[in-house]
This record gives structure tokens, sequence and C-alpha cells, in this order.
């Protein structure tokens, strides 16, 4: 499978030609280059996914295949970083979502973006997106992961701050940009720690099962926990951040200043999903030595879950509610990964995590183009001057609707099956886990039917001009998107992907399947006897609760706290003090001695006046003081 190279290829081509031509390139001729090359990736990558699973099995398993693997880098005589792809069940999968939301958000974009200054750019910056996606999820070892890592927080951070004029969206590439590297700066850590203790980069070698490479690092101890903890919590940080988890999920809602179809791309389907898959990657390690890693993987899962989901019920801006709205799902994805184990019904969580993250990413894509075709008809993010818009935009409206049954788990859209295995995988593990994510999930359906209910019935606005249908470049995608959210649920996912590699037959678990989807029609009830017909206003609460509906606007003061901790604490405080002793020691000293120099060259300078009687006068006077000394020594 030496071809598979090509799926890196042709987005790296993409990338290199618009971004050498692209003043020299039309509008038209750099979307068709870049299209181009996202449809023969994509055709690439599903003939993969075919050649990988048709392959026969050895032993029952999928085997991992390496078509292509190089040295680059030589540290020591035993640690070497490689260069080369890696086929397994989670790394096709991937291909898969990548290519499949990639591919429809370039054509996607062929309508929305027509006209923008920087067309050509925002193609170059897409290309180069999906080719360090690639990258990441094809990787080898996880040195090779880190480098393409942060070349899509390179990327992201370009296309983020696509509309640089902006200065919100300055801050926001920048705030995205900080607070990822902050996290990927423990990641880094991590990836050391592991190395030094492991001898290895290589995910085979890692994966292997081979528990004398991990003595070394679960021998040494560091304040109370072993090296190896240590080394796994670190590199989970980085996926923490990269996934927008809390507390370092600040960056992921300002995000949207981008424009729409890279929040489609970037967090729906691609960027934000890294985390997980790290974990899902290095999942054998978390599960057989680091138990307590996992389970506050599980922890923090949990509580991001419920505080995205409060947070996103009072939103008014419609990106804004679907932003929180993935910081939420991601937290179900990674609860399921904590609360799994490796063998039978135990490994339910890790083949449910990764199932619900194949759905969401077509369900979530699907809604942020639908917002963008709302957006584009009405000129405005904010639900309060969108109502009615079912009549006006059907083809939104139906696609838009698919992706809202889905993601509040109703069958049978893809999105109940997904949630469904994710919850029965909690309640195994933890009764009362297992009802905090079900409300979580009842939060879920209410805040996203909040949103439907606002946008295509609630009160009638007078618009300035009459919205209409988006062009059938907007529209193709949300109709392709609308079919694997609306099928994908059938999908026999765990016979694909499961923890110990082994056949997993998806079945409903009746109870609490009932119950979950009891409570999000009774979400869908609520929502819809508030917003239906009563306009777009985030609703009067109780005297009581008001207050906590205004910090939940405010997504609880977090990022207040997080510019008090920098500017008043780390910048007016500590950097303060460190700036005053740079420029009055540090500095202070340099300059004296620099004007100590001046001074004594000044004094000095008659030595050197090219005067003879000056010379004779001083070579007399050396004489006699070396003659002086000389006799009274």
């Amino acid at each position: 499978m030496e071809y598979t190279l090509l799926i890196l290829l042709f987005p790296l081509t993409s990338f290199i030609v618009l971004g050498l031509f692209s003043n020299r390139l039309s509008h038209k001729a750099a979307g068709i280059i870049g299209t181009g090359a996202l449809l023969a990736m994509t055709l690439l990558s599903f003939y993969a996914a075919w050649d990988y699973f048709t392959t026969p099995k050895a032993e029952g398993f999928y085997q991992t295949l390496i078509p292509f693997n190089t040295p680059w880098l030589h540290m020591g005589s035993h640690l070497h970083i490689d260069m080369g792809i890696l086929l397994d069940p989670i790394s096709v999968m991937m291909l898969v979502v990548i290519s499949t939301v990639s591919l429809m958000v370039h054509i996607y974009s062929l309508g929305y973006m027509k006209g923008e200054k920087g067309f050509q750019r925002y193609y170059g910056f897409l290309s180069l997106f999906t080719f360090s996606m690639m990258g990441l999820v094809l990787s080898t070892n996880i040195f090779q992961m880190y480098i393409f890592w942060e070349l899509v927080g390179v990327s992201s951070y370009l296309l983020i701050g696509f509309y640089y004029t902006r200065p919100e969206a300055v801050a926001a590439s920048k705030k995205a940009f900080i607070v990822t590297r902050f996290a990927d700066m423990f990641f880094l850590i991590g990836i050391l720690v592991l190395s030094y203790y492991t001898q290895t980069f290589d995910f085979g070698t890692l994966m292997s099962g081979n528990e004398t490479i991990f003595q070394h690092a679960l021998s040494t101890r560091f304040l109370g926990a072993s090296a190896l903890v240590w080394a796994m919590a670190l590199i989970f940080i980085g996926g923490a951040g990269k996934s927008a988890l809390f507390p370092l999920h600040i960056w992921l809602p300002d995000a949207m200043e981008g424009p729409t179809p890279v929040s489609a791309l970037i967090h729906a389907a691609t960027m934000v999903v890294a985390g997980v898959y790290l974990v899902a990657r290095l999942f054998p390690i978390y599960v057989a030595f680091t138990p307590e890693v996992l389970e506050g993987i599980a922890w923090v899962g949990a509580f991001t879950s419920m505080f995205a989901a409060v947070i996103a019920i009072v939103q008014t801006d419609i990106k804004r509610v679907l932003a929180f709205s993935t910081i939420s799902q991601i937290g179900f994805m990674m609860v399921a990964l904590g609360v799994s184990k490796l063998e039978g019904h135990e490994g339910l969580g890790y083949m449910a995590s990764l199932f619900h993250l194949f759905t969401h990413a077509m369900f979530k894509a699907l809604l942020f183009l639908g917002a963008g075709s709302i957006i584009h008809a009405v000129h405005s993010n904010e639900m309060e001057r969108m109502g009615g818009l079912r009549t006006y935009m059907p083809v939104t409206h139906l696609t838009f609707l698919v992706a809202c049954l889905s993601i509040a788990g109703i069958p049978p859209f893809s999105g109940f099956f997904s949630k469904d295995e994710i919850l029965a995988a909690i309640y195994g593990y933890h009764t009362g886990l297992g009802i905090w994510m079900t409300v979580a999930a009842g939060f879920t359906a209410f805040y996203i039917f909040r949103l439907y209910f606002s946008i295509f019935w609630g009160k009638q606005t007078q618009y300035a001009h009459t919205p209409h249908e988006s062009p059938r470049s907007m529209t193709f995608p949300l109709i392709f998107l609308a079919i694997p959210t609306l099928l994908g649920g059938f999908i026999p996912f765990g016979h694909f992907v499961t923890a110990n590699r082994s056949v997993y037959t998806i079945h409903p678990d009746w109870p609490i399947m009932f119950i979950s989807v009891l409570v999000s029609l009774t979400a869908i009830f609520i929502a819809r006897k508030m917003y239906q017909y009563a306009g777009t206003k985030t609703g009067e609460a109780s005297s009581g609760l008001k207050g906590f509906q205004k910090a939940a606007y405010h997504r609880f003061y977090v990022d207040e706290v997080y510019l008090f901790i920098t500017k008043k604490i780390l910048f007016n405080g500590i950097a303060r003090a460190f700036a005053w002793f740079d420029h009055h020691v540090v500095d202070g000293s340099i300059n004296g001695l620099a004007s100590v120099t001046d001074w004594v060259s000044i004094k000095i300078r008659g030595f050197q006046s090219g005067e003879i009687q000056w010379y004779a006068y001083i070579f007399l006077f050396g004489t006699l003081l070396i003659t002086a000394l000389f006799l009274f020594m």
C-alpha cells in the first residue's frame, strides 16, 4: 500500500502551488486546484480504507501495516525519529473522516468564500491544514506525530486569523496559538520523559504489550507517582489543549472568528478530535500501566461535557453555541475512553468513543456548514436576528434538522447509536457518572433545539433583504453530509475498530436507551414550548437563577480569571519585577561597564597621540619605574 504516500503529497502539492503562485492564479483556478487535490486525496483515502478492511485478517485481527518508513534523525545509539505511514483501524478510520469533511469544506467554500480577498491564500491554508492532519494520524512514532501536531497548530492559527484586518480575528488566532502552545509544552515534556525511559518513539514498540520496556519508567518515582504516570499525564495535557477540555477550552469559542467553513473543518471534525485520537493511540499504555491517569481523563471529560453544555444553553451567537457543543461532545468521547478497558464488553468505551468521533464529525460539520448557510443569507451570527427561515431555506432547514436530531440522540440517526454505546459503557463503570452524562445529553438536546426553533421557527424577523437558499456549491455538502448523519449509525463500526482489535457487535442497551431517549425528547419538548413561537431571547430566569444565567452567558468568567492571572499577577506582579531587574540591574551593569570603558579610553587616549616626545617620556618613566622596583625588591 505504498500508494498511501500520495495521500500526503496531494494536499502538500496543492499548498506549495497555491502558496507560490497565488498572485498569478484567479479565484476559479485556485478553487479548482485546491478542491481537485482534495478530491484525489479523498478517493485515494476511501480506496485505502476499502483495501485495508477487505484484506484477509491474520488470526482474526486487522494487521498494523507500515507501507513507508525512513529514518530521519538519530539521537544516540538507540533513539531515532522516523518518518513513515502507519495503517491500522483507527488511522484508516481517521483518513475517511478527515478527507470527507475536508473535501466538503473545500466544495462549500467555493460558494461561501466567493469574491473574498485572499481567496487563493485561503485555499492554500486549507491544504496545509489537511496535510498536517493527515500526517498526524498516519505517524509511525510519537515524535513524528508531535511535528505534525505543531503544523496543525500553525495552520489553524493562519485559518482563524484569515481576516487579519479584523482585530477580533487577530486576537482569536493569537489566543488559540498561545493556549495550544502552552499545552503542547507539556506534551513535549511528556514525550521526552517517555522516550528517555523507554528508549523509543515508535508506536509499534510502545504498543507491543512488552512490559520490559516500561520497567525503568515504572520503578522511577517522583512525588509519589512513577515516571510513566507523569509522562502519560503530561501527554494528555497536550491532548486536552488541542481538544479544548476544561480548563484549556478558552481558545475554541473565540476561534469562531475565522470563516465558518474553517469552523466546520477545524473545530468540528478534525483538529479538536486530535486529543481523542492521541489518547486512543496510546490507550494500551494508559489502560495497562497508568489506569489512574485514565480515570482522571474520564472525570475531566465528564466535567467538561456538563460545563460546556450549560454554557451553550444561554449563548446567542449561533457559532458559539456550536463551539460549546463541540467542547461538550469531546467530553463525551474522553469519558468513554476513560471508563474503557481492553477485553470483551469492558472495551465498549473505546469503540464507542471512536464511533462517536466518526458520527460527530459528520453531524457537527453539517451543523457548522448549515450555520454558514444561514449566516450567508442573513449576514449575522446573532439568533435574535433570525427566525422563520424554514420557508426561505428548505434544504438548509431539513439538513440542519437531521443534524439536530442526530446530536440529540434520537433514533435512527447516527448520533443515537454512538451516544447510546457511550452511556452503556459509562453506566457499566459508575452509575453516578452515567446519570451525570445522561443529564448532559439532555442539555445537549435542549440547546440544539433551542437553536433550531429560534432560527427556523421563532418570531418572523423583518429582514433587510429577503433570505434565499444558498448556491449548489453550498447545499451539495449539506445534502452529502446528511446521508452519513442519517445512516451512519447502521455501520457495523465494532467490526472495524475495537480496543483489542476483535469484533464487537453493537447492540442496544434497552433500559439505558429508553431513559436517554426519554430525556432527550423531554428536553426537545421544553425547547419547543419556549422557542418555537416565542422569539429568540435567552428566556427569563427566575430571580434565583438570574445570577447563574448571567454567569453562564459570560462562560463562568473563566476568561476573566485567565486575564487576571496573566495581567495582574504574571505581567504586573512577577514580570514587572523581573523587568525592573533587567532594566536597572542587568542593563545598568552593562551600561555602567560601557561608561567606565569609555571614561578610561578617554583618559588613556594620549598614549596613542603619535607624538615622539610623549612616547620618549613614557619610555623613560617606565624604565625608571622598572629599575626602582628591581632595586627595592
